[in-house]
């Protein structure tokens, strides 16, 4: 328990007090102050941070100016072009496209590191400071396997070291609104979950480019790709469109069920699922598909004091794929709020969250007053992750959406993600948590991932001639989407075993 939960105040609020301990150590009690800590203040020169940034020209940017109270040491971004303004905006901090060189010369002076770059590299970069003991604020999604969150997750956890993952939402006052109205039994019992966002706004659906484009000269490459198979230039990739290339991101569910499942994650107290299953448009080799459905069930947890905690099924929908509507909404009520919501089917009443926590709804009308249970964030996401790399690892409070809890939010996130490019095998996937896979798999299971599309229309009659891979065992295939292997001699840390 905090220093600022006073016993008289715990006991005052029983069992309400209890949703929020047992659900997040970031929690108030009802009638508290919001603690000291979190109000601004101005520091002395010695008190701030010094901060490593990796991967500045896109999220990072945004991220950046969020912690201008601190000192940057050192910039990275392997596209000068593209991160030049904030190069420019910083020059007190020095430059590199390589954060293993910057890493090399500048972690020993460093306490913290914030990673905004491509996808694929956040686990090793971050892994990489999480070893060293610095501080760590990684954009979402988190990682894309399953075996780089559990990593991230128990390389924190050892290291004692304050975390925190870029779904700004999570700090919102909205997303603080709808869990407390889930705690306080508002809704009644949730067994299922809708989710949908309206991306992606990249391209994907893609086939690989055939073409090789020359290298920029203010593009490093091979930082670019990283521990991901090297592959020739193309333009398509980056910047910002990486999200939508299986080596480089995870797609519209990766990219945004950070923000739109976070609140039934929390709220649910989910954990990993028992069950997936995935479809979408065309399944290619390189590019994830245009449009998708996964639907993840997660069997009965521990019930909460004003709230049971059954089997629930979550469903996921982006890319034009909506679920239906709650009976009840007004007409002309939009769903997209601030790019997708998430939809609660409770025993008493449907609740309706937007993106990022946004202006949470009952279909009832109701507005109900509740118990705050919840720390109320007064600054920004990433001033919270500041706040707690200042304090003591034996009183810490640890940021919202810190690595103990978005770890294992982005497991199931990326077991969602390989259930869709594990879809042909026409089955629902048991999944097993402890040990990391699909259980239920043939042994002799294979899988053929098409790589060209050649359906076209001769003299008005369709043909279809499409190149599909060589069959590859499922087994092996599965196991290589929840861990990849590391190429061009990058490498992770070993496993903690003693966390």
């Amino acid at each position: 328990m905090s220093k600022e939960i006073s016993r008289r105040a715990f006991l005052k609020t029983g069992t309400a007090a209890a949703v929020g301990l047992a659900m997040a150590p970031n929690i108030i009690i009802a009638g508290e102050k919001t603690p000291k800590k979190d109000k601004k203040k101005k520091l002395a020169p010695s008190d701030k941070l010094n901060i490593l940034g990796v991967g500045i020209g896109g999220r990072g940017a945004a991220d950046l100016a969020e912690m201008e109270t601190e000192n940057f040491i050192g910039l990275c971004d392997v596209d000068w072009k593209y991160a030049d303004h904030v190069f420019k905006k910083y020059p007190q901090a020095k430059k590199y496209n390589d954060y293993r060189v910057m890493f090399d010369e500048m972690l020993d002076k460093a306490d913290a590191v914030m990673v905004a770059t491509a996808d694929h590299t956040h686990a090793v970069i971050a892994a990489a400071a999480l070893a060293a003991g610095k501080h760590v604020y990684v954009e979402k999604p988190m990682t894309l396997t399953v075996y780089e969150a559990r990593l991230l997750t128990k390389l924190a956890k050892k290291m004692r070291v304050a975390t925190q993952m870029g779904n700004q939402g999570a700090s919102s006052k909205g997303t603080r609104k709808a869990l407390e109205w889930l705690w306080n039994g508002e809704i009644g019992d949730v067994r299922r979950v809708d989710c949908f966002t309206d991306r992606p706004i990249w391209p994907q659906g893609l086939e690989r480019p055939e073409k090789v484009e020359d290298i920029p000269s203010t593009l490093n490459w091979e930082s670019f790709i990283g521990p991901a198979p090297m592959r020739p230039y193309n333009s398509i990739y980056t910047p910002w469109n990486f999200r939508g290339w299986w080596d480089f991101g995870t797609g519209a569910l990766g990219d945004m069920a950070c923000h739109i499942m976070h609140v039934p994650y929390k709220g649910l107290n989910l954990g990993a699922p028992a069950h997936v299953e995935a479809c979408s448009t065309s399944l290619l080799t390189d590019c994830c598909p245009s449009a998708e459905k996964i639907k993840f069930t997660v069997n009965a947890r521990d019930n909460m004091p004003k709230m049971s905690l059954p089997e629930v099924e979550v469903r996921w929908y982006d890319g034009g794929f909506m679920p239906e509507r709650p009976e009840g909404l007004p007409a002309g009520f939009n769903l997209n709020i601030s790019g997708g919501c998430s939809i609660f089917y409770g025993t008493k009443d449907i609740m309706v969250v937007g993106t990022y926590g946004t202006d949470p709804i009952l279909v009832s009308g109701r507005k109900p007053e509740v118990p705050h249970l919840l720390r109320e964030v007064t600054l920004s996401h990433q001033q919270d992750w500041i706040r707690a790399c200042k304090e003591d690892p034996d009183s810490r409070i640890p940021s919202n959406s810190d690595f103990s809890e978005a770890g294992p939010f982005v497991e199931m996130v990326d077991v969602g993600v390989a259930a869709v490019r594990l879809q042909t095998l026409n089955q629902v996937l048991d999944y097993d948590s402890e040990k990391m896979e699909f259980t239920n798999i043939p042994a002799d299971a294979t899988i053929r991932i098409l790589e060209k599309d050649g359906f076209s229309i001769h003299d008005g009659h369709p043909t279809f001639q499409n190149k599909y891979t060589d069959p590859v065992n499922a087994r092996e295939f599965a196991a290589h989407l929840l861990k990849r292997e590391y190429q061009n001699g990058y490498s992770l840390p070993a496993m903690p075993t003693d966390v």
